[in-house]
C-alpha cells in the first residue's frame, strides 16, 4: 500500500483507494457516533480531514488524541461534502505514535503571541503560521541556487571562521581555543594570539565578500550562500547577531551590470514564491491584512503583502544618486514638519530606514535602487569615483522594509585601493592577499550581498526578522 503526504492527497481523485497517511493532529471534534481529525504533516497549509466512524473504530482509543498527537491513519479516499476540502479519509485504522497532553502541550488551537512562540521555538514549526514560513524560506532557498545556477555562476564556500574584517566595523565574534581564565601574554601585556589554534586573532565573518573576489577573479561569476555573523548589539525588529547572505560576484561587470543583476534575483524570487508557494502566501497576506488593521492608520501599509509583491515584479527600479536622493528627503513634508527621527540636514547623511521607506512608497511608489554615495559612509573596497567624494554603491529599497541589497563596483585600482585602506585604517599587512589580486590580471567587477532575512521578512509580511530564520540568535539570546 502506497503512502502520501497530505499535499499529495489532498490532489488525489482514486476515490476507494485505501491510503496511509501520517501526520500531527491540528484539531478534534466530534458527536457521539463519529469524530472529525485534522492532520497535518507539514507538506502544505492544509489539513486532511479524517472521518472516524466509532463503529469500525473503538471511541475509547480517541481519547488520547489530542492536538499535536501523532497519528498513523490508513483508510479510505472518500469525496468530501464539507466545505474548503475536495477529499477525505475514513479512517479503518488509527495508530498513535505520540500522544500530547493538552494541559502540558503550549501550542494549542488558539491564538498564541509572536514572543510566546519565540520562547517555544521548539515547537513553532507546528502552527500555521511558522510553517508556511518555513516553507516559503526553503522555496526562496531553491529559487536562489536555481537563479545562479541558471546564468552559469559558481557556488563557492567561503570560510565562516576569518582572520579579516570586510566592513573595518571591528563587530566581530572571536573563535578562540585559549583558556579564559588564564591567556597566555605577549611581553607588553596583551594576548598572544600566536599561541592560539590557528596562530593568530580569527572571528567568524562578517561577509564571504572578500573571498568571493578571489574566485570571481579566476571563475567570473560566482556566489556565496553562506551565515553570516555581527556581533552588534543591537535588540531591533531588523538585526540578527546571526543570519545568511547570499553574496555573488562578477568579473568584468560594471555597477550598471550590478544593478541590473541583483533587480532580475529579486524579481525571480518574489515571482517563485508566488508561483510555488501560492497557498502559503495566500494565508500570509491575509495574516498581513488582519495584522495591518490593528495598527494605526499612519503606520498601516498601502499595500497588502501581495500587491506588494506584484508592486516590485510590475515596476521597474527607479535609479537615483544620493545627492538626488539628500535633496527629496530634504524638501520632503516629514522633513520639513520633523516628522522623521533623523532630520536630513544635508548632503553627507547616513539615511535611515524611516528615509528609504519614504522614497520607496511615498515619493516614487517604486522600488529604489540608490548609487554614488558618500565614500565617507562607505566600505574601503568600494570602487571610487572621479569626483573624488563618492563611490560607485548601490542600495536596493524595498516596501515595507527598506534596504534589502547592498552592493558596489570594486575598486581595482592597486594604489587607489592600498590609499583608501590606509585612510580607513585596515591592516594592509593582513590583507595582502587582497591586495595582490590588484597587482596579477586586475580587471573591473561588482558584486552584492543581499539579506535574505530581509527577503524573507518581504515575501511572508513578518515584521520581525527573529521570525524568518528558526533559531535566531540575537544579544542574550542562544535558546535551542
Amino acid at each position: 500500500m502506497e503512502k502520501y503526504n497530505v499535499k499529495q492527497i489532498l490532489a488525489l481523485e482514486s476515490y476507494g483507494e485505501t491510503i496511509t497517511v501520517e501526520g500531527w493532529v491540528k484539531t478534534k471534534r466530534g458527536s457521539k457516533n463519529v469524530a472529525f481529525i485534522a492532520l497535518n504533516d507539514g507538506s502544505t497549509i492544509n489539513n486532511i480531514q479524517i472521518v472516524v466512524d466509532f463503529e469500525i473504530i473503538d471511541a475509547s482509543l480517541l481519547d488520547d488524541v489530542h492536538t499535536g498527537a501523532s497519528l498513523k491513519i490508513t483508510g479510505e479516499l472518500l469525496k468530501s461534502e464539507g466545505k474548503n476540502q475536495t477529499v477525505e479519509i475514513k479512517a479503518s485504522e488509527v495508530i498513535i505514535y505520540g500522544k500530547a497532553n493538552p494541559d502540558e502541550f503550549p501550542i494549542q488551537p488558539k491564538r498564541h503571541t509572536l514572543e510566546f512562540l519565540r520562547e517555544h521555538a521548539h515547537l513553532r514549526f507546528r502552527t500555521n503560521l511558522f510553517g508556511a514560513i518555513t516553507r516559503v524560506r526553503h522555496a526562496m532557498i531553491f529559487a536562489i541556487h536555481d537563479f545562479f545556477n541558471q546564468k552559469g555562476f559558481c557556488n563557492v564556500h567561503t570560510p565562516i571562521i576569518t582572520g579579516s574584517d570586510a566592513e573595518g566595523a571591528g563587530e566581530m565574534f572571536r573563535v578562540t581555543t585559549l583558556p579564559l581564565d588564564i591567556p597566555p601574554k605577549t611581553e607588553n601585556g596583551t594576548i598572544d594570539f600566536s599561541e592560539d589554534f590557528f596562530g593568530k586573532e580569527t572571528n567568524l565573518t562578517v561577509s564571504g565578500q572578500l573571498e568571493a573576489e578571489l574566485a570571481a577573479l579566476a571563475l567570473s561569476k560566482v556566489y556565496t550562500f553562506g551565515p553570516t555573523f555581527r556581533a552588534e548589539n543591537s535588540n531591533t525588529s531588523r538585526h540578527l547577531a546571526e543570519f545568511w547572505m547570499v553574496e555573488p560576484e562578477v568579473a568584468f561587470a560594471d555597477i550598471n551590470e550590478n544593478m541590473d543583476l541583483a533587480e532580475e534575483l529579486l524579481k525571480y524570487c518574489v515571482k517563485y514564491a508566488m508561483e510555488k508557494c501560492s497557498d502559503d502566501i495566500d494565508f500570509l497576506d491575509s495574516r498581513f491584512s488582519n495584522e495591518q488593521k490593528g495598527k494605526p492608520q499612519n503606520e498601516r501599509s498601502e499595500l497588502g503583502l501581495k500587491e506588494q509583491m506584484n508592486f516590485v515584479l510590475e515596476n521597474d527600479f527607479v535609479r537615483l544618486s544620493y545627492t538626488d536622493a539628500i535633496e527629496i528627503l530634504r524638501n520632503s513634508k516629514p522633513n520639513k514638519k520633523k516628522k522623521f527621527n533623523y532630520i536630513i540636514e544635508g548632503w553627507g547623511a547616513d539615511l535611515q530606514s524611516e528615509h528609504e521607506r519614504y522614497l520607496v512608497e511615498k515619493h516614487f511608489k517604486k522600488p529604489v535602487i540608490l548609487i554614488d554615495y558618500p565614500k565617507e559612509i562607505k566600505s574601503f573596497y568600494m570602487k571610487q569615483n572621479d569626483d573624488g567624494k563618492t563611490v560607485r554603491a548601490m542600495d536596493i529599497l524595498f516596501p515595507g522594509i527598506g534596504e534589502i541589497v547592498g552592493g558596489s563596483q570594486r575598486e581595482e585600482n592597486y594604489e587607489k585601493l592600498k590609499t583608501r585602506m590606509g585612510e580607513m585604517n585596515i591592516p594592509q599587512e593582513e590583507m595582502w592577499w587582497y591586495l595582490e589580486t590588484r597587482k596579477f590580471g586586475t580587471v573591473p567587477h561588482s558584486g552584492f550581498g543581499l539579506g535574505f532575512e530581509r527577503l524573507l521578512l518581504f515575501v511572508t509580511g513578518m515584521g520581525n526578522i527573529r521570525d524568518v530564520i528558526p533559531f535566531p540568535r540575537t544579544p542574550k539570546n542562544a535558546e535551542f
